[in-house]
Formats: C-alpha cells, structure tokens, sequence
C-alpha cells in the first residue's frame, strides 16, 4: 500500500506565515507537519508515498527529496491549480494501483488510528467528534456506515466531522473523474463519494486523536500535543545557575546562560543563545538560530527559526515567523479585558490566552506595544513606541521608522 499527502495549498487562513512557505511545512516541534505525518504512516508499515504539491512546492521538494533519510520513498505530482481536494486527488491517477492511503497534510494524527483505518474495508473515511461541528464537513452514519456527508453549516446535524483520511481502492478515480465544481467553484473529493454512500458502502473509521492545523492559533495546539510526551534531551551547553524544571529538549550548539529559568515541556532548536536571565515557560517552542535576551519572558509560544528577542522584552502566547526582531522593550498582550475570547481579523480563536500572529521578517522598534489579536504581515517594519493593533498588510511602515 501506498500514501498519497496533499500538499498543495497554500493555506490563505494561516496567512501571513504561508507567505513565504507552504502550509504544510509550517513547524510543529520545530520540524515541519507534514513531517510528523510522514513518519506516522511510515511507522504504521507504509513506506511509499506521492505528494501532490503546487503552491511553492521547490520547498517541500527540497526537504524531502526522495524520502531516503526518513526511510521512504517519495515521489511528487503537481495540482498545477489549487481547485479542491478531488481536483488534487485526480493529480495522482495514474500513479496509484490498487488500495492506498489519502490524507491531508494539515493535520496531525497517530500511527494507531492510520494502523486502524488501513484495516478498514475501503472504501473508509476517518471521524471524530467535535465541540464545533460547523467549522468542519459532517457526517451522519449508522453502525458504522456513512449515510450522509454536509459540508460547513450553521445548524450541522451532528458534531462527527470529516478528518480527512481515507482508504480508497483506485476505483475513485472513475469518480473523481465526473466530478463538476461545486458553487464554490472547486472539485471536492466529498462530491466523489456520494455514489459509495448512496450504497452503503462508505465505512466510517473513528479516530482516538486528531488534531487539525486549519488557523496560526492551531499551531499552539499542536505543539502543546507535540510537547506532551517529551523526556529532557540536553544536547547543547547549560551555564552553572540555570534552572530546567519539566522536560526540556535543547539541541546541539545551542546555549543557555546563568539565570535562566525554563519550565517545560519546552524545545529549543540548534545554534540559538538563551538568555541570561531569561524565563521561558510551559510548551514554547523556539526554533533554529534564535536569541532570546536579558530579562526577555517568553510563554507558550511558537518562535520560527533566526528570530531575535533582545533584552526586556515579553511574548505570550503568540506565533512568530522568521527573520523577526523584536525591539529592547516591545510586549505582546494576550488578554481581553473582558476575558472574551480572541478574535483576529473578526475570527474567534476560541481561546481567552493569544497573543498575536506576526509573519517573516518583521523589524521592531525599541518599546513597541502590539496588541492582543493582532495579525502582522511579512517585512513589516514598526518604529520605536508604536502601538501595533488589528491586521497590518504585508510590507507595511507603521510609526517613525
């Protein structure tokens, strides 16, 4: 059996961190998410993979290459527009014979659950419950059997959604094939098996553990996931007065300086300098080639690689792209005061706690107040004592530069 990932998108709801990058590459525990999949399903007994890829796909392909250092073979095909899940699936025909592996590459699952629908009957299609069913395509079944799919609705008629894993035999591509946009105008896989449901023959698998990347904030979730089964892995250099409390993973060539104080779980990648006197609490994540400065806080964070976070400064609860400077003095709020939950750009974090999404390559100025909900695009550049609100456009100037 093969896998075959969708790769392809951008990911325009995860903007402005797929700017420069494709969604599936954006990091989980300072690896890429499609990596995670990648290794899950090798771990399940799959070890020949096809990624449709599209949207700067040199990237992916640079990588992963052939797939030889993760032990698989990777061959790639290219969705040459991004018009729905069955338009990429049809970008695979002819390079799949009988019974694969299709999933997302925007989401993390287990090696159990992808052990659990190969040993389904295809065709199959994983589910889980949600607590908010209308963001999601839902699914109605009986004893196991799909009866109906509905995609995005206000009033769905159950909180069982569609995890976008299935097991297809290559006879879904007679009905990829007939597909016709649908009003959005895209090919959607799910239009692809009606004719399986009208005969009962759809199974539904469900999944003990599944976590969707669809929004930055989601990013948070799945490394808090990531983080939960780390063991303390001290690679790099620890000063004498340094506290580690919980488990925390420094790599090679990194290191952190006296006073610092580190309450994991908590990952640093490699080539970074931490502190001194540095805090860093639960479930940050900070990647390659990062400093973190004098009396900075950092917590539950996602900091991307060649970022710098001078001295005094704080970030909670936020995701940072790469290439970023953080100004002495700059503070990022994560709290309404209201308790209400976050919104950016009119959407609902569904979380009290976020700080701000900030893209590539932002350069702040020194005491720069950026505040709860803000969204800041790529190669921003912030003048000293700005205060940052709302969603900032790639590119922007804001205050005296």
């Amino acid at each position: 059996m093969l896998c075959v990932l969708l790769a392809a998108g951008e990911g325009k709801r995860m903007a402005p961190l797929t700017a420069t990058r494709p969604k599936v590459m954006l990091p989980v525990a300072n690896r890429p998410m499609i990596e995670h999949l990648i290794c899950a399903v090798r771990d399940a007994g799959i070890d020949s993979f096809i990624l449709v890829v599209g949207y700067r796909e040199k990237e992916i392909r640079d990588y992963f290459g052939n797939g030889e250092k993760w032990g698989v073979s990777i061959r790639y095909t290219v969705q040459r527009s991004q018009t729905g899940t069955g338009d990429a699936l049809r970008a695979a025909k002819g390079l799949v014979k009988g019974r694969f592996l299709l999933m997302n590459g925007d989401m993390i699952v287990t090696t159990g659950d992808i052990r659990r629908i190969c040993a389904s009957p295809a065709p199959a299609v994983g589910v889980v419950e949600s607590g908010n069913p209308e963001q999601y395509g839902v699914i109605t079944e009986t004893g196991g059997i799909v009866t109906g799919i509905y995609e995005k609705s206000t009033n769905p008629p159950g909180n069982l959604i569609n995890a976008g894993m299935y097991l297809f035999d290559d006879d879904i591509f007679n009905e990829t094939d007939r597909l016709v946009p649908s009003p959005r105008g895209e090919y959607e896989l799910t239009d692809a098996l009606i004719p399986a449901i009208s005969r009962s023959e759809l199974h539904a698998v469900p999944l003990e553990s599944w976590c969707d990347i669809g929004a930055p904030w989601n990013l948070l979730e799945a490394n808090e996931d990531a983080l939960s089964g780390i063991a303390t892995d001290i690679r790099g250099d620890v000063e004498d007065g340094v506290t580690l409390k919980g488990a925390v993973v420094l790599a090679e060539g990194s290191v952190i300086r006296s006073g610092t104080y580190i309450e994991g779980p908590c990952m640093i990648g490699s080539g970074c300098t931490i502190g001194p006197h540095v805090y860093i609490r639960g479930h940050t994540v900070i990647g390659d080639d990062c400093h973190i400065g004098h009396a900075s806080e950092l917590k539950n964070s996602v900091i991307f690689p060649r970022t710098k976070i001078p001295h005094f400064t704080y970030i909670g609860d936020s995701v940072v792209g790469s290439g970023c400077n953080f100004g002495a003095g700059t503070k990022v709020a994560n709290l309404r005061h209201d308790k209400e939950p976050v919104k950016i750009g009119g959407v609902s974090t569904g979380r009290k706690k976020f700080g701000a999404v900030i893209g590539d390559n932002v350069l702040f100025g020194i005491n720069c107040s950026i505040n709860v909900g803000a969204s800041v695009g790529r190669d921003v550049r912030v003048g000293p004592h700005t205060v940052v609100s709302g969603t900032i456009a790639d590119e922007s100037v804001l205050g005296r530069n």
